[in-house]
C-alpha cells in the first residue's frame, strides 16, 4: 500500500467546486464502467499459471477483484485441465507448516486471507484441519487496548480485522462474530479519526498531535468501509466527515483524489471501495468536479489497451497490483464480495471435521460476554481426537491452549453434565442464564455437552 494523504490542491476551493458540480456533468457511463473492469479482469485472468496462482505482488488480492465482477475463482484456470485459483489458494494459506512465511506474522496476514478466501468460496474458519483465519486474527485482539487487533501503533491492524470480521461471513451469509465485538473497533475507529475528518495507518487516539496530523486517501476509505460494513450508518457523522475528507481532495481537471506522493490508481480506488461500501455514488454531484470529472473517470484513465492499470499517471507500465484495485472499485465492491456460483462445482469449500489424530491441533473463535464492558476474547487450540468435541473441552483447553492467554479461568461444572454455571467467576441466576451461539446462529442455553465442529465461533453470552 503506498504511503499517501497531503493535499495537492487548495482544500476551499476544490471542496466548494466538488459540491456545486451536477451529477450530470459524470462522464463515465454504466458501459464504460463495466468494459474497464471486465477488461481488467481478462488482464488479471492472463497472468495466471497452470499451479492455479496468479502470481506477484497482489495476486491473490486479484481473486476478491474476479468476484468482483461476477467471476467465481473456483472457474479460474489456465487450461481446462490446470487448477483452479480457488484450490490454488487454499492449498497455500491451509498449509500452516509453510503459509505465512514469516515466524512472527502481522495479524494484517490473516485479515487479508481471510478477506481473499471469503470471495474464492473457501470457508475462512475452515480453510483445512489446522488453519481458521478468523481465530488466527482473534488471537492477536489486544486484551490491554479493547477493539484493537495486532499492536494498537498500527491501526491499519485494526481497520482490517473490522473489514474481515464483519465481511467474512459464513457460508449462509451469516456474520459470524456478535456486534457487541465490533462495537469496541467501531469505538477505536472513532477514537482515531483526524481532525481533517480522514484516518491513515497510525493510532492517534489521545495525541492532539497527531490528530491533526494529514490522514490518507486510501485508509480513509478502508476504515470508511470497515465502519458501514459494520453497521455505521452513511448519515453517521464519522462517515460524513470522511466523504467531506475525500470530498476536499478532489483534483478538478483529473477527478483523481489528490495524495502524499501524488495522485496514484491505488489511493483513488480504496478511496472508491469506501465510498461504494457506504453507498455512496462517487460519480455523484458531491464528487463530480467544475470539469465534470470523478473519482470514477480519473481510474478509467489510468486503464491500458492491455486492460491492466498503472499506479502513476506518468507511468506506462502495468501494475498488478493497481489493477487488481482498480477493477474491485470500478465493479461497486468493497473489500471483499461474496463468491459468485461457479459452474460445476460448489459455491463454497471447507474442511468439515477435526483431525482424529491427537496430534492434530484445531482452532476455535471463543467470545465470552459477561454483560460488561469487558470481554474475555481468544482462539482456542483443541485436538479433541475425534471429528467433534464438546463445549467443557473447549472451555478446559481454553483454561491452558489460548490466545489471548487466560481466556477461561474457571468455569462449572467441570464434568460437562448440564448448563454452563458460571464462567470466570461470574454465575447465573434465576433471572440470567449462560447462553451460547455458534457461528451467529441463534442462541440457546449453554450445556457442558453442546457440540462443537471444527472452526465454530463460539459466543458465550450472559443473558
Amino acid at each position: 500500500m503506498p504511503t499517501v494523504a497531503r493535499l495537492l490542491t487548495s482544500i476551499a476551493v476544490v471542496a466548494c467546486v466538488a459540491a456545486s458540480a451536477p451529477a450530470a456533468l459524470a462522464t463515465s457511463s454504466a458501459k464504460e464502467i463495466t468494459a474497464a473492469a471486465t477488461s481488467g479482469v481478462a488482464y488479471l485472468r492472463s497472468l495466471q499459471e497452470t499451479s492455479g496462482a496468479i502470481p506477484g505482488f497482489g495476486g491473490d488480492w486479484s481473486l476478491t477483484a474476479l468476484a468482483a465482477t461476477g467471476t467465481a475463482a473456483a472457474n479460474v484456470k489456465k487450461t481446462a485441465s490446470s487448477t483452479s485459483a480457488r484450490s490454488w489458494y487454499r492449498e497455500l494459506v491451509g498449509d500452516t507448516e509453510t503459509w505465512p512465511e514469516e515466524p512472527e506474522p502481522a495479524v494484517t496476514e490473516f485479515e487479508r486471507a481471510s478477506l481473499i478466501a471469503y470471495a474464492a468460496g473457501i470457508d475462512p474458519a475452515r480453510v483445512s484441519q489446522t488453519q481458521n483465519l478468523i481465530a488466527q486474527i482473534v488471537a492477536r485482539y489486544q486484551t490491554g487496548n479493547p477493539g484493537y487487533y495486532g499492536p494498537p501503533a498500527l491501526l491499519n491492524g485494526t481497520v482490517f480485522a473490522l473489514l474481515a470480521l464483519e465481511g467474512a461471513k459464513t457460508t449462509k451469509g451469516v456474520r459470524r462474530v456478535p456486534q457487541v465485538l465490533l462495537n469496541q473497533s467501531i469505538e477505536v475507529l472513532r477514537k482515531n479519526q483526524h481532525t481533517d475528518g480522514g484516518w491513515n495507518f497510525e493510532q492517534v487516539e489521545g495525541n492532539e498531535k497527531a490528530l491533526k496530523s494529514s490522514a490518507e486517501p486510501d485508509v480513509t476509505g478502508a476504515a470508511m468501509a470497515a465502519l458501514c460494513g459494520a453497521g455505521v450508518p452513511a448519515t453517521d457523522p464519522a462517515i460524513v466527515k470522511g466523504r467531506d475528507y475525500l470530498q476536499s481532495l478532489l483534483v478538478s481537471s483529473t477527478g483523481a483524489f489528490s495524495a502524499e506522493l501524488g495522485v496514484n490508481t491505488d489511493s483513488n480506488a480504496w478511496a472508491v471501495q469506501g465510498l461504494n461500501t457506504c453507498a455512496i455514488n462517487a460519480q455523484g454531484p458531491e464528487f463530480t468536479t467544475s470539469a465534470g470529472k470523478t473519482p470514477i473517470d480519473f481510474l478509467i484513465s489510468q486503464q491500458l489497451t492491455s486492460g491492466a492499470f498503472k499506479y502513476l499517471p506518468s507511468q506506462s507500465t502495468a501494475n498488478e497490483y493497481s489493477s487488481q484495485d482498480a477493477v474491485r472499485a470500478l465493479a461497486g465492491g468493497g473489500f471483499t464480495p461474496a463468491p459468485p456460483e461457479p459452474n460445476g462445482a460448489p459455491q463454497w469449500e471447507a474442511e468439515k471435521n477435526f483431525s482424529t489424530s491427537k496430534d492434530v491441533d484445531g482452532l476455535l473463535t471463543l467470545i465470552i460476554d459477561n454483560g460488561t464492558s469487558t470481554l474475555d476474547v481468544c482462539a482456542v487450540e483443541i485436538a479433541p481426537g475425534a471429528h467433534k468435541t464438546k463445549l467443557v473441552k473447549v472451555l478446559d483447553a481454553a483454561e491452558t491452549a489460548s490466545a489471548p492467554a487466560a481466556c477461561v479461568t474457571a468455569f462449572t461444572p467441570a464434568s460437562g453434565k448440564g448448563l454452563i454455571k458460571s464462567i470466570n467467576g461470574v454465575a447465573s441466576t434465576p433471572e440470567s442464564k449462560w447462553e451460547i451461539s455458534i457461528d451467529g446462529g441463534a442462541e440457546k442455553q449453554a450445556k457442558g455437552t453442546t457440540a462443537i465442529e471444527l472452526g465454530d465461533t463460539i459466543y458465550l453470552r450472559l443473558s
